[in-house]
């Protein structure tokens, strides 16, 4: 069985820039086993397999993979599906939207052409920021990500697990300097977080250096085979939870400019935005651009 797929660079405008991401069009027919099995041999942070919606309200259902595990919602993977569809649309359109069904529940996706002729494509979460019990201390991060605990929760800024379907652990750092730093210890990683439900750890930093970055930052999850990630919108989408209740903006729509990727050498830009009514999250999206790399097929036996 041939399976036709396409890759793109997500979070980015540029070929070689970004999170790479592999997307199956038409996953029809695949077990699984079989998706599981792509996406190891694709070995990209994750890959998308799209399928028809469940449900005639919704466009299509949308699965995603890591090298080692399912996720039930994941940012590149979603907007990159997103762009994938639009690019092999014949009508050509400047706007498209979408409606994908995934495991968090129906992910609002759309999708419009820049000035440049780039598409840039935007998500709204299907679930809120949840903040969950984070245990561990900021002696415990540094000893994990090779840090001293001083840098770690600069200026008494608080420690966090936030989910928007995905958990994630984020570290807050002193400067850039200890963000180039930053180096996962995979004993202290399982000794410390063999059992957690934490997807990964956020690491970043507001003091960027540009007055164009509102938040520089890294990403690492082992557990998913994922050594680091280039772009994870999944964990900027939980951060919107952080960032509101750590630094209390105020009502109205507030946008952060995050940059990731850059210690990889695939720098990324992903924007991400939250309405805040009566002092809470009202909704949260994130954008970002998306170029198409390879195509071809995959053989399944």
């Amino acid at each position: 069985m041939d399976c036709a797929f396409v890759t793109l660079d997500v979070f980015t405008d540029e070929v070689f820039g970004g999170n790479p991401l592999a997307v199956l069009p038409d996953a029809s027919g695949l077990s699984d086993e079989a998706m599981q099995a792509i996406a190891r041999e694709f070995n990209l942070s994750e890959t998308t397999f799209v399928l028809a919606a469940a449900e005639a309200r919704n466009t299509h259902r949308v699965r995603i993979f890591t090298p080692v595990a399912e996720l039930p919602f994941a940012g590149h993977p979603t907007l990159g599906a997103a762009v994938a569809l639009a690019l092999a649309d014949p009508s050509s359109r400047d706007n498209y939207e979408y409606k994908f069904e995934e495991g968090v529940g129906v992910v609002p996706v759309s999708v419009s052409r820049t000035a440049t002729g780039v598409l840039k494509a935007e998500l709204s979460v299907a679930k809120l920021p949840e903040q969950l019990p984070e245990a561990l201390t900021p002696t415990v991060w540094g000893e994990i990500l090779g840090l001293d605990d001083s840098t770690v929760c600069p200026d008494e800024t608080a420690l966090g697990m936030w989910s928007c379907g995905t958990p994630f652990s984020f570290i807050p750092v002193a400067n850039l300097t200890t963000l180039h730093t930053a180096q996962v210890d995979l004993a202290a990683w399982q000794r410390h977080l063999g059992n957690s439900e934490t997807t990964g750890v956020f690491v970043f930093t507001r003091a960027t250096g540009n007055p164009n970055i509102d938040i520089r930052a890294r990403m690492f999850a082992p557990a998913h085979g994922i050594s680091e990630d280039p772009a994870t919108g999944s964990a900027v989408a939980a951060l919107a939870g952080w960032l509101v209740e750590s630094e209390k903006p105020g009502e109205g729509t507030h946008v952060w400019t995050i940059s990731q990727g850059v210690e990889m050498g695939r720098p990324s830009l992903l924007i991400l935005e939250a309405d805040v009514e009566k002092g809470r999250i009202a909704s949260v999206r994130v954008s970002g651009c998306a170029i198409p790399v390879t195509a071809g097929t995959i053989t399944v036996p």
